[in-house]
């Protein structure tokens, strides 16, 4: 079936639950490229979800951009990073070539088809300045949790900034904003953080983060930001048990874990 016919809604503007049906799109293509650098890994991701929007649907794009969606202003997509299966790994590269895929998300399909729009009518991505040449877009829906209980293993990093306390003059206390798994507070800000994405979409916010299963290395990626550059995030991939809603769930599987994930970051693994 061809992509354009497999998207067709249209609800621009709508946020109740009905519009809320979480897919992700994935991009076949190939390149010619043996490497990314590595500050382009991540980073060009948010330019190109906002120039398919752009695109596919120019009103939902600047909304997105400009207020957010929802009462918290949250941006509801995320991506990840390309990957390419037959490329030999190479120390201290990120390694290219051959083919590739690359994932794009979100719990709103206007953001979905949107994309998908554009898509149809691009055979070839901008990563920054490597080119993919597109092979197929295939819509993926989320899965579906009908325990009220999911594993969540992210690929990209998961960042997570803390609101840093101020002292009786006003000044902020000295220390770093970021936390990382197993430091303090790094659960309950990722907690928060998923019932305000429930929130923003008009879900059920009764979602609980259970456990953290196993926690990868730290690494730090160069993201962008609304303003530009966004210099780069400190995280670590995680694997994590979550109960909640299946509904939202299901959201929270084509967004992401923890903060910037329009920028690539948290980005779940299907």
């Amino acid at each position: 079936m061809p992509l354009a016919n497999v998207l067709t809604c249209e609800f621009i503007g709508l946020q109740t639950l009905k519009e809320v049906w979480a897919v992700r799109l994935r991009v076949d293509f190939h390149t010619g490229a043996r490497q990314l650098p590595w500050d382009s890994v991540l980073a060009p991701g948010r330019a190109l979800a906002y120039g398919l929007l752009e695109r596919g649907a120019p009103e939902l794009g600047a909304r997105l951009h400009t207020k957010g969606w929802g009462p918290h202003g949250m941006v509801p997509f995320g991506h990840g990073a390309p990957v390419f299966p037959a490329a030999r790994s190479r120390r201290g590269v990120y390694a290219a070539d051959g083919p590739g895929i690359v994932e794009l998300g979100s719990p709103l399909l206007a953001v979905v088809e949107g994309w998908a729009k554009a898509l149809a009518g691009m055979p070839v991505l901008a990563w920054g300045e490597t080119a993919f040449i597109v092979d197929r877009v295939e819509p993926v829906e989320a899965p579906e949790f009908p325990s009220g209980r999911a594993v969540f293993r992210t690929v990209t990093p998961v960042v997570t900034k803390a609101v840093l306390e101020r002292d009786a003059s006003g000044a902020r206390v000295p220390g770093s904003v970021w936390r990382l798994p197993g430091e303090p507070e790094w659960d309950v800000y990722v907690q928060n953080n998923l019932r305000r994405k429930a929130e923003s979409l008009g879900l059920d916010p009764g979602v609980t983060l259970e456990s953290v299963r196993w926690v990868g290395r730290k690494r730090s990626f160069a993201v962008a930001s609304a303003s530009g550059g966004g210099g780069k995030k400190p995280g670590a991939c995680v694997e994590v048990t979550v109960s909640g809603p299946p509904e939202t769930l299901s959201a929270i599987a084509d967004w992401g874990l923890g903060q910037a994930n329009a920028a690539g970051m948290g980005w779940i693994g299907a």
